[in-house]
């Protein structure tokens, strides 16, 4: 039974890859288990060091925890199939895999970007509403706002889902890719698309308007409060708490305005496989590292409980 029921004639899809070069293949598999591990490491960790220091039981780092366990989900949904296919050579997955795996990709993704968003509106309460902080960001605002970002990412997932493998697949069952991705499908479906495109374009386009105005919003408000800020230290001190995040938001939006945001016309395969490795591949490597390397508060986190392991390695029986 397929996971749609259509008039398909496809069982399976074949990826072409990241590379067809046999020399290639090893040193990719060695290149993209390192990354893998870095980002199971960086992200895990971030998420063991909040949950156990309770000086960062707060609204920051509760969705900085959300958003490792989502880029942790993300990478996990694409990465170990590649690892598969490098080593094995069985770039072979199944049309409900395939399902599955898009379906997972999409919800992650909506919610990395939801996310980010509510991160910064979280940085605008800290930086340009101090003395109401604690009011707006109750613990319950947070769960709310974390919920209602799961709830739309799966939604839309399910929406996109739905439209894409109702979808005839009978010209070809070789995708252009490395991974189940919206594109590279579309253009193995021999039925109409125009309808699939106009729905995915319409919650594509909701989701990046919302999240876009609620960033730029919050942004300017940050900007326009610490130009207010007289002395040097105290503007450098409200920038600090938001480089960190101003960077994983460039670099998200960044590929993901790139990659689904272009006229169809410009796609071409070979850059879009470039893009997609960024996104799937690096970006949830990366947001642990800038998050870590750039915050005093982790640093200090992870420190704690360096020396909390040395101190029962060196006292096993106290």
């Amino acid at each position: 039974m397929t996971f749609m029921e259509n008039k398909s004639e496809v069982n399976i899809f074949i990826f072409v890859g990241l590379t067809d070069v046999p020399v290639l293949q090893v040193p990719l598999f060695i290149m993209v288990t390192l990354i893998y591990l870095i980002t199971l490491v960086g992200n895990l960790g971030i998420v063991t060091l909040i949950s156990q220091d309770s000086c960062l039981h707060t609204p920051m780092y509760f969705f900085l925890r959300n958003l490792s366990l989502v880029d942790f989900g993300l990478s996990s949904t694409v990465i170990p199939k590649v690892m598969t296919g490098l080593l094995t050579g069985d770039k072979v997955i199944s049309y409900n895999a395939c399902a599955t795996q898009l379906f997972f990709f999409v919800a992650f993704a909506n919610i990395e970007s939801l996310l980010l968003a509510f991160m910064a509106y979280d940085r605008h309460a800290a930086v340009c509403r101090p003395l109401h902080y604690s009011i707006i960001m109750t613990s319950k605002m947070c769960v709310y706002l974390t919920s209602w970002a799961h709830i739309w990412g799966f939604l839309t997932s399910s929406i996109f889902i739905g439209s894409i493998f109702s979808l005839s697949f009978c010209r070809s069952n070789v995708i252009h890719h490395f991974f189940c991705d919206m594109p590279p499908l579309l253009v193995l479906s021999c039925s109409e698309i125009h309808i699939t495109e106009s729905i995915i374009f319409i919650f594509g386009s909701l989701n990046a308007s919302f999240t876009f105005l609620v960033i730029f919003f919050s942004y300017l408000f940050i900007f326009i409060t610490v130009l207010k800020i007289r002395s040097a230290d105290g503007r450098q001190k409200a920038f600090s708490t938001c480089a960190s995040h101003l960077t994983a938001v460039f670099i998200f939006y960044g590929t993901a305005t790139f990659m689904y945001f272009r006229p169809s016309s410009s796609h071409s395969m070979d850059s879009d496989k470039m893009v997609s490795v960024f996104y799937t591949m690096v970006i949830p490597m990366l947001n642990p590292l800038i998050y870590s390397l750039r915050n005093k508060e982790v640093k200090n986190a992870f420190r704690k409980a360096v020396r909390g392991q040395q101190l029962q390695f060196d006292h096993p029986f106290n």
